[in-house]
């Protein structure tokens, strides 16, 4: 017998979902900032785009709408408590990365940081923003990618190497498992 659930609840049936940390950057002081994220998506492999989902109330909202860039940063367990932090505060009254530790570096193409602890990193330049509901989707268009050696063997993220985050819902968080599975 399948049981009720409630409504406002539904979408942590499709949970777990990987905890990316994006960082976006006010393009007229240059001051960055970091969002925790668990809705993202790949949207498509040809343009290579993907998709965040942001609330219009968030600092980081009107960072990337007024940039028009953003890089999605792929934290491993070892920052989880960094990564969880800077989805608490503010970035109007906060500087996340001097505040939890984490340093920002030059990305390749885009003028918004990377954050260096993380593993990996996809920089974005926005091509569209759709509202849905209570959150803004903005798609990027991915311009450049890379992680850090040992991490993505260009088909595959090495799990046992990279520890990704993935929040099961509110503050519960879960890593893969080592063992890949194979249909038959």
């Amino acid at each position: 017998m399948k049981k009720e659930a409630p409504i406002n609840k539904a979408y942590r049936m499709i949970y777990p979902k990987l905890v990316v940390l994006v960082s976006c950057m006010d393009p007229e002081t240059g001051k960055p900032n970091i969002i925790t994220v668990a809705w993202s998506v790949p949207l498509s492999i040809n343009p290579p785009l993907v998709g965040i989902l942001v609330a219009p109330k968030r600092y980081s909202h009107e960072l990337i709408s007024k940039s028009n860039e953003f890089v999605v940063n792929i934290p491993s367990l070892q920052i989880l408590d960094k990564a969880i932090n800077c989805g608490m505060v503010s970035g109007r009254q906060h500087d996340k990365f001097s505040e939890f530790g984490l340093t920002p570096e030059a990305a390749k193409i885009v003028k918004t940081p990377i954050i260096k602890e993380c593993v990996a990193h996809l920089e974005c330049r926005l091509v569209a923003q759709h509202t849905t509901g209570d959150h803004t989707l903005f798609v990027g268009e991915v311009v450049a990618a890379y992680a850090d050696d040992g991490i993505f063997d260009g088909e595959f993220m090495n799990i046992e190497k990279s520890h990704q985050i993935y929040q099961v819902g509110g503050n519960f968080f879960a890593t893969l498992s080592e063992k890949l599975y194979e249909p038959k």
